[in-house]
């Protein structure tokens, strides 16, 4: 097993990003504020954040707010937020169609500003350019 030395970090690969792939099932007991901690705690670290399932219009809002909040301009830059958009063919049922309420049922990539970079986005893809810090 290779040794650790001074300058490296056992968390951190050698220039690479990590990405964490959050489940609907992880996510599924939380609060709202606790997947928004979840998440910024994860980007502010320099991790992608992939949500199996998304956030509710609600929660992507106060995900955008809590953010705002806690930019600052040495430490942390923001987050960029990317969701498949809303498919006129899921499983919502009529009543939620007819109120308005979408499904949160739908991949969300969020990272930092300024390392994630969406290069095209439509129904079905979502193509990102992930930079080291």
């Amino acid at each position: 097993m290779p040794e650790v030395t001074s300058d490296e970090s056992a968390d951190e690969p050698d220039g690479g990003v990590q990405i964490d792939l959050i489940s609907g099932a992880r996510m599924e007991g939380l609060t709202s504020m606790e997947k928004i901690r979840l998440i910024l705690d994860g980007v502010r670290d320099g991790n992608i954040v992939i949500l199996e399932e998304g956030l509710s219009p609600d929660e992507e809002s106060k995900l955008i707010e809590v953010t705002m909040t806690e930019i600052s301009p040495d430490d942390f830059s923001g987050i960029e937020i990317e969701t498949y958009p809303q498919s006129q063919a899921t499983d919502q049922s009529l009543l939620d169609r007819l109120m308005g309420r979408e499904s949160a049922k739908k991949l969300t990539v969020i990272g930092p500003a300024n390392q994630l970079e969406t290069l095209h986005k439509d129904e079905t893809l979502i193509s990102a350019l992930v930079s080291r810090k």
